[in-house]
């Protein structure tokens, strides 16, 4: 169910601009993890003047070419833009292309490369440590004004819940299966996840077994039909594994409809297996007559 990435600066810096494999060599929703996504249809063709693009470069389909690889070229290096110099960048481009000998060998490269990736790396875990505590501060101030307002309940583990709805229909055990409808928020109101933009849009289904602890806790205790408002803190989330869309030890608030319980579908019974008849079991023509 989850529609968010996680994708970081390292990442992003060494498979866009160190890995490169284009030019070398030649990351939610409730769910702990994602599922695998149906393949892509091959996208359409953009809708542009081809004779527009031609005369920006009078025809020349090489400065075409060229300058769309710049551009693609900016975009894997825009998250490290701040640690590289564009002159040096363009130098080592125009030496290695042109098989003139480089500055840096290709062992010493290496040991550079190795450098820069555990630099990007240092700077990441500050950055999302820093980020980690910011978060947890402000999620621990809401949740504890939170819990004092009309109507919310509070359970032992900490989650917080509203009723704004009570259905009157069975309630889910941690192993079933729900159908349910959600929007989720971040303290902010910031809106990261709903059923609602999903494509298609509509209810999802999931395994409460299979959905952070938060979710696993508050479902159980709704009755099929009962719309409940979880306040989620960071502990029964994502903790400090959420992906960039939420950000660490973020507290999450969560409007949830539930719909049904899935109603596991039967085994098929097995099927007998047809075992040919050894060849020593055959009768000859013979016998047979």
């Amino acid at each position: 169910m989850s529609h968010f990435l996680r994708k970081t600066l390292t990442a992003a810096a060494i498979a866009a601009a160190l890995a490169g494999s284009a030019f070398a060599g030649a990351a939610d929703t409730p769910a702990k993890s994602e599922p695998a996504k149906p393949a892509a249809a091959a996208p359409a063709k953009p809708a542009v003047d081809s004779a527009a693009i031609d005369a920006k470069f009078k025809g020349d389909k090489k400065a075409e070419y060229s300058y769309m690889v710049g551009m693609d070229v900016a975009r894997g290096l825009n998250s490290i833009k701040d640690e590289v110099d564009l002159a040096t960048v363009i130098q080592a481009l125009q030496a290695a292309m042109k098989g003139e000998k480089t500055t840096l060998t290709e062992q010493e490269a290496l040991a550079v490369r190795q450098e820069f990736i555990q630099k990007l790396q240092a700077k990441q875990m500050a950055k999302s440590k820093e980020e980690a505590e910011k978060n947890q501060k402000e999620g621990d101030e809401f949740l504890a004004k939170n819990k004092t307002r009309k109507g919310v309940k509070v359970t032992a583990s900490g989650l917080q819940y509203e009723v704004v709805k009570e259905g009157s229909g069975p309630k889910p055990k941690a192993t079933d299966t729900v159908k349910v409808e959600y929007t989720g928020t971040k303290i902010d109101g910031t809106k990261f996840d709903s059923t609602a933009d999903h494509t298609p849009p509509g209810p999802a289904t999931f395994p409460l077994n299979g959905v952070i602890p938060g979710w696993t806790e508050g479902m159980q205790l709704m009755p099929v039909g009962s719309e409940y408002k979880f306040y989620i803190p960071a502990n029964l989330a994502y903790k400090d594994r959420a992906p960039p869309s939420i950000g660490p030890n973020a507290t999450l608030i969560f409007d949830v409809k539930l719909l049904g319980i899935e109603t596991p579908k039967a085994p098929e019974p097995a099927k007998p297996a047809i075992v040919p008849p050894k060849p020593a079991d055959a009768k000859p023509d013979a016998e047979k007559h």
